[in-house]
């Protein structure tokens, strides 16, 4: 991992916070050039023995908290291994490479290897879903570690995990997570919810973890209001999709970092991104606009993480969201 610098928070000298001192990266989205140099930034990593009144005052600030080791690392690649286990048959791995690993047989074509959200074959596909519904998968949902700290950082009583938890795995050279808020996908609540972005094994910027356009909780806000303002000829059922006529093909806002940061962001923030390790998470407000970066790891490594929403328990949930997850949904 990166070397990295500390410097003490404002206003607070006690509190450590963490940027790495790495050379950013050139950080590429599935269209379009490299976001220019000038419109990227490190995420600022937050130690687990910080207080918890810091933590919340960061997450109002950045609209992100990304946790350094929350879960124990270990437990982490047990995961990632069980998976790619379970992903095997379908070839994608190197062979004589191990599952914990989890490195790309980059003899294939990587666009017929995508995980959620992409094209593969009905094989992979079946794969793809029983990965969901594992005992091993399930349990670690419930990690003691991960579930005790959203309930301090929350003051929720009991908090509720959407049954659609989703395992997304991107292989090198195939289509990244497009730019996106999460609102987008859950309208169907009234309640605000709680993302928590795990990664499953190591993740360099550039293979395939989430950057976060800086400061964009408002204007996630404001597309959101737009789109509620032109949905008055919509059913009820089609003002909740994100699929609905007023939206994208495939829902996103966009797959050009460089081209929305200028142009529908304005020029506003720049493009953070985390040199992720296994045990980090990343927790984001519902509104927080985001992508993943392209997949271009050095190592070949498949870029593996789970994204989870949190509701506190006996709030209006989107019960659309409480079924395992099915790859023709239509979520």
């Amino acid at each position: 991992m990166a070397s990295v610098g500390v410097q003490s928070a404002p206003g607070n000298p006690t509190t450590e916070t963490i940027y790495s001192s790495q050379k950013l990266p050139s950080l590429r989205s599935n269209h379009g050039e490299c976001v220019d140099q000038s419109s990227t930034g490190w995420m600022r990593s937050t130690l687990l023995d910080t207080s918890i009144e810091e933590m919340r005052k960061r997450f109002r600030a950045d609209g992100y908290l990304w946790i350094k080791h929350l879960i124990p690392r270990e437990d982490v690649l047990d995961m990632r291994e069980h998976y790619f286990q379970q992903m095997a048959p379908s070839g994608i791995l190197l062979p004589q490479t191990s599952p914990r690993d989890g490195i790309f047989n980059a003899a294939l074509d990587p666009m017929m290897y995508q995980g959620l959200g992409g094209t593969p074959e009905q094989s992979s596909f079946e794969l793809l879903e029983a990965a969901h519904t594992t005992p091993k998968f399930r349990t670690f949902l419930a990690h003691p570690k991960l579930r005790g700290f959203i309930r301090d950082f929350t003051q929720w009583k009991q908090e509720v995990l959407v049954k659609r938890a989703l395992l997304r795995h991107n292989c090198p050279g195939s289509l990244s997570t497009g730019i996106h808020y999460d609102q987008l996908f859950l309208r169907g609540g009234e309640a605000e919810f709680l993302t928590a972005w795990v990664p499953i094994g190591d993740c360099a910027p550039t293979g395939g973890g989430l950057m976060y356009l800086e400061n964009s909780g408002e204007l996630g806000r404001e597309i959101e209001e737009d789109f509620a303002r032109n949905a008055h000829d919509l059913s009820a059922e089609e003002k909740i999709s994100a699929f609905n006529k007023h939206m994208t093909k495939d829902a996103y806002l966009s797959h050009d970092a460089e081209e929305f940061r200028r142009v529908s962001a304005e020029g506003r923030g720049r493009w953070l991104v985390g040199d992720y390790e296994a045990g980090d998470v990343v927790f984001h407000d519902p509104y927080m606009i985001h992508a993943a970066t392209k997949n271009e790891d050095e190592l070949g490594r498949i870029r593996l993480a789970s994204d989870l929403r949190f509701y506190e328990e006996g709030a209006a949930l989107d019960q659309r969201w409480m079924n395992l997850f099915k790859h023709d949904d239509g979520l």
